[in-house]
């Protein structure tokens, strides 16, 4: 089945957020909202979300990629980014994909932080189910490894000949600037239960624990990828993620489901 070119849309208040809109010929026979990660995992992890659409596409699955406010080519600066804004956003995203694709029936995808905001926002967004790769469950250990990371390229001889002071590193994760709002609310947020069915798409190090989404409750379907994306190392920092086999178990998933 031949893809149509993803059709660029604004929406939102003002038309402040961005989306790029994946058709498919004729009537969709579902829906996906792709919630997007942010900072580098959001630049690393574009071309998997853009194959991921195009793919759903070719299975008459109609797909929505957008960006938060304060991100991509939405409306307003990075400082501003904000977790309660992005699931608002995510919860406008949701509607925007309703009336475009005429499906009252949508799933939410989300890598990372992604998933986090995705399923904060299942609720009020009426998602009913979430595909979630390697979400982000628990929003302190989130934010101390971010942390970690941002004093480990500080220093990096790799890329600075001279290692940057503190102050000139301070407010920022990874080049990406943070606001002292958006990271004292992922400090305090942790994931609950999920009140629609989840389906998690594993490609973490086997150490990070079997049981790590165990706080999503016993009805979460957990598939292991063959790959292991490396999300958290430095050395790949420009890198760009490449999960071949996690576009083909998203679709193998909803080519039955659906």
């Amino acid at each position: 089945m031949q893809v149509e070119p993803a059709q660029p849309c604004q929406f939102g208040s003002g038309g402040s957020l961005f989306g790029l809109y994946h058709a498919v010929a004729g009537r969709a026979r579902a829906a996906v909202l792709l919630c997007p990660p942010l900072g580098q995992n959001m630049i690393r992890s574009h071309r998997v979300y853009r194959q991921l659409a195009d793919a759903l596409a070719q299975q008459g699955i109609a797909a929505l990629r957008f960006d938060y406010f304060g991100t991509g080519d939405s409306a307003g600066a990075s400082e501003e980014s904000d977790w309660v804004r992005c699931v608002a956003d995510t919860v406008t995203a949701a509607a925007e994909l309703r009336a475009r694709s005429g499906c009252t029936r949508l799933l939410g995808f989300g890598a990372r932080l992604g998933g986090a905001i995705a399923l904060e926002a299942a609720p009020a967004a009426r998602l009913a189910e979430l595909l979630l790769w390697d979400p982000v469950l628990d929003g302190h250990e989130y934010v101390t490894g971010l942390d970690a990371m941002q004093e480990e390229l500080r220093v990096d001889p790799m890329r600075f000949s001279t290692p940057r002071t503190r102050e000139d590193a301070a407010g920022q994760w990874l080049g990406f600037p943070v606001g002292a709002e958006l990271r004292g609310q992922l400090e305090g947020w942790r994931a609950a239960p999920a009140a629609v069915p989840v389906r998690v798409f594993d490609s973490l190090p086997a150490e990070a624990g079997a049981d790590r989404y165990a706080q999503l409750g016993t009805d979460a379907e957990v598939v292991a990828l063959s790959s292991t994306a490396s999300w958290d190392v430095l050395d790949r920092l420009e890198h760009a993620i490449l999960a071949p086999d996690l576009v083909r178990a998203v679709v193998d998933q909803l080519r039955v489901a659906a």
